[in-house]
């Protein structure tokens, strides 16, 4: 089959979605990026380079960037979501404003909204027109920008409650180095690549207190372990979590180099308060906020989530992580039950 040639708007001039309209423009499609800031529109246009969020990647002289929301939406066929989960609704009340033909609306964004608890596709309902509904996906898996920008080979999935819309989205983004699986697990995609943010927190605290290989690999598979049950409590299918937005995310994440998420529970390991190091980051930590999303949602449903909970007082609490982590290694005996 031919590849449908989209017009492409991107929603969110960060790293993440930088690398996507790379990706897309490659592909043949023609893309757009919307900024929030005119200095990062300036630097793709200027240098060709998102010198802030992506910097060493070249940004094709045929992507273009403006503020300018409601002109870079005219003929829109396909609208990629990137901006940041707690600033995700606001950027849709500004595109449901906008005069938009419908099309589907991808969401990148990894996070739970702190103050109702929704995912980023129940906000996008929220504010989004009704024949939008039908067409909303989420795609997630293990992708690091600084990556997939260089075309660094990376498998994600596409899910959505749709069944026609993941094969649209196969067919836009998928290409010899980004491969792209479908799913029909909309609620255990959104989750377990919002969730896992924490658990990369608790890696990096791990880290930062010059824990071993022993230590990090129980933290994942307890991590992955309470993950998977407020998934299954909220709807979603177990297997999802053993795949590329469960298990693939969650290593790549608690692991990487890339992983802000890591970066900020480091740090923290290390002695440093949180406002403190969230004040010199330039990107967002997505699992911060997403802590107190997943701590609320664990007592909304009656699901115990030890590391989240532990996560959770460390952050917001003032709890020293040592304590933090002797608590978890002093729980009751129990059997390794999933």
């Amino acid at each position: 089959m031919e590849m449908r040639r989209h017009k492409v708007v991107v929603l969110g001039a960060g790293g993440w979605g930088t690398a996507l309209a790379v990706v897309l423009h490659g592909n043949g499609h023609k893309v757009r990026i919307w900024a929030y800031e005119q200095e990062e529109v300036d630097n793709i246009r200027t240098h060709r380079e998102n010198r802030r969020f992506l910097p060493g990647v070249t940004v094709p002289e045929g992507i273009d960037a403006s503020t300018d929301m409601a002109r870079l939406l005219t003929g829109v066929t396909l609208i990629v979501n990137a901006t940041p989960a707690q600033f995700t609704r606001g950027v849709l009340h500004r595109l449901a404003a906008c005069k938009v033909t419908p099309c589907p609306v991808v969401n990148v964004a990894k996070g739970i909204e702190n103050k109702t608890l929704k995912r980023m596709s129940q906000v996008m309902v929220e504010e989004l027109p009704v024949f939008f509904h039908s067409l909303l996906a989420t795609l997630s898996g293990p992708s690091h920008a600084e990556e997939v920008g260089r075309s660094i080979p990376t498998a994600v999935v596409a899910a959505a409650a749709n069944p026609r819309i993941p094969p649209l989205i196969q067919q836009a983004f998928m290409c010899e180095t980004l491969r792209v699986y479908s799913s029909d697990d909309l609620v255990g995609v959104e989750l377990a690549g919002s969730i896992k943010n924490i658990i990369a927190v608790a890696a990096g605290i791990c880290d930062g207190l010059g824990f071993g290989d022993n230590a990090k690999g129980a933290l994942l598979t307890r991590g992955l372990a309470e993950i998977s049950r407020l998934g299954v409590a909220m709807g979603a299918k177990p297997a999802t979590f053993a795949g590329l937005a469960g298990m693939g995310d969650l290593m790549t994440t608690c692991t990487s180099r890339h992983s802000r998420n890591r970066y900020v529970g480091e740090q923290i390991g290390r002695g440093r308060k949180l406002p403190e190091i969230l004040a010199e980051m330039v990107m967002v930590a997505e699992g911060v906020a997403t802590t107190e999303s997943a701590h609320a949602l664990s007592q909304q449903f009656g699901v115990e989530m030890p590391i989240t909970a532990e996560v959770y007082a460390t952050l917001f609490e003032g709890k020293d992580p040592r304590e933090a982590a002797r608590n978890l290694m002093s729980r009751p005996a129990k059997p390794e039950n999933w």
